[in-house]
């Protein structure tokens, strides 16, 4: 490869360039000893829940009862080393100003014991979550097709879990999780929301659920349904308020939400058992078994060009 000697004779002054950039635009680095949260170390763990919440899935096969014990301990073990050090260092840079000196990785294993601890109820619900996937989808031929392919089901296990961190208070890593899913999902789920068993997101793509969403018991969203806020609170200086305030809107049990919908507004309540239609876009409550669907839409169908003696047809529907 042929290299010009007086180009590369530039690259110390872009650098210079850069690192000027590093004071000047201080938020956007982190040059300080203490290690943040790790991508790849989030993506690990996320593999390794897979295993054990759903074992013979996966990277490991030829499991039985007589030997899964041993394999889920082992995950177990990993998990445990593996949570208390991403957790740790995500405390250290949410806490070190206020608490300098706090031994943070003894902060973290006590909520990574927790996670854990939790996981068995976390299954219990996913099955359900599985369940809801096989009965609401007439092209789902078993519950082992819906575990192995459904995007929908990824986005959601990963939530159920980082929603569970959430509750514990770790920072940073609930959402690094939830945007890892929304990476190869394209299903976006803060953990904050609140969401009941018996959830079930088909085909999924482009779904946006919100931090302060409340969703109810054997919920079912298509494809492009955003669960949103409808306005934000703003502060003496006109910022946008954070916090979790009631922002997005609450589904109540049973409720379907087909393709495209908006629903909007923290005030926002479908009642139970309520259907909304493809492209409705809702900012008011909705009573119990109702169905909102928009007016049939006026479609004007041409054909090809007419020859001097034919007519143009144009229909309306």
């Amino acid at each position: 490869m042929a290299t010009d000697i007086r180009l590369k004779e530039e690259l110390p002054a872009i650098t210079d360039q850069l690192v000027e950039t590093y004071t000047e635009c201080s938020r956007m680095n982190h040059l300080a000893h203490e290690p943040l949260p790790s991508r790849d170390g989030v993506a690990e763990i996320v593999g390794d829940l897979f295993e054990v919440l759903y074992p013979g899935y996966g990277k490991r096969q030829n499991l039985h009862i007589g030997n899964i014990g041993y394999y889920v301990g082992s995950l177990i073990d990993s998990l445990h080393d593996k949570f208390t050090t991403q957790i740790a260092r995500a405390l250290r840079h949410e806490l070190c100003h206020e608490s300098p000196h706090v031994d943070f990785e003894a902060m973290a294993q006590p909520k990574a014991v927790e996670l854990l601890r939790r996981l068995a109820d976390v299954r219990k619900v996913l099955e359900q979550d599985v369940d809801a996937a096989y009965r609401g989808d007439p092209a789902a031929r078993s519950h082992h097709e819906i575990i192995f392919s459904y995007p929908g089901l990824e986005a959601i296990t990963i939530y159920r879990t980082a929603h569970e961190l959430h509750r514990l208070g770790v920072p940073f890593i609930p959402r690094m999780m939830t945007e890892f899913a929304h990476s190869k999902t394209g299903i976006d789920i803060h953990p904050g929301a609140d969401i009941g068993p018996g959830f079930f997101i088909d085909h999924g793509t482009g779904v946006v659920i919100g931090e302060t969403c409340e969703i109810g018991r054997g919920v079912k969203l298509y494809q492009g349904v955003t669960l949103g806020a409808l306005s934000f609170n703003k502060d003496d200086d006109g910022g946008l308020m954070k916090g979790s305030y009631k922002r997005h809107p609450t589904l109540k049990d049973e409720v379907v939400v087909y393709a495209n919908a908006t629903i909007l507004g923290g005030q926002t309540v479908i009642g139970e058992r309520a259907v909304i239609g493809s492209n409705v876009w809702l900012t008011e409550s909705v009573p119990a078994d109702t169905t909102v669907v928009l007016e049939k839409p006026k479609l004007r169908l041409k054909g090809a060009k007419p020859a001097a003696n034919e007519v143009s047809l144009m229909y309306h529907i």
